[in-house]
């Protein structure tokens, strides 16, 4: 019975990373390490075309991150009642402010 499931490879963020248009790297690094540095119970995990940031193994997620061609659209969710507030960031666009919303986020979910 051995070897009858399987799951597949799990992407890493480096195989990711390919598929992120070059100019956006940038803005998508930054707010992926932001992401990661809220605590040791973030969890990253790599999907398809975004990077999902939950909270501890039972990865109740706050931050959904996709790349796009000129920016990323992040959607962020506070409680599974609401629904997510979506956000679309440019190349180069300030992003004081979504780091405030994104660690509310992080705060605010169980």
């Amino acid at each position: 019975m051995e070897g009858i499931i399987s799951f597949g490879n799990k992407r890493d963020y480096n195989d990711f990373k390919k598929q992120i248009p070059y100019m956006v790297q940038p803005l998508f690094n930054l707010i992926r390490e932001f992401c990661l540095s809220l605590g040791v119970n973030v969890v990253e995990d790599i999907r398809m075309h975004r990077v999902v940031f939950g909270k501890s193994m039972t990865f109740r997620w706050f931050v959904d991150v996709e790349p796009e061609k000129e920016g990323v659209i992040i959607k962020i969710q506070k409680t599974r009642k609401e629904s997510p507030q979506i956000l679309q960031i440019k190349i180069g666009q300030e992003i004081t402010e979504l780091k405030e919303i994104i660690k509310n986020a992080f705060d605010t979910i169980n």
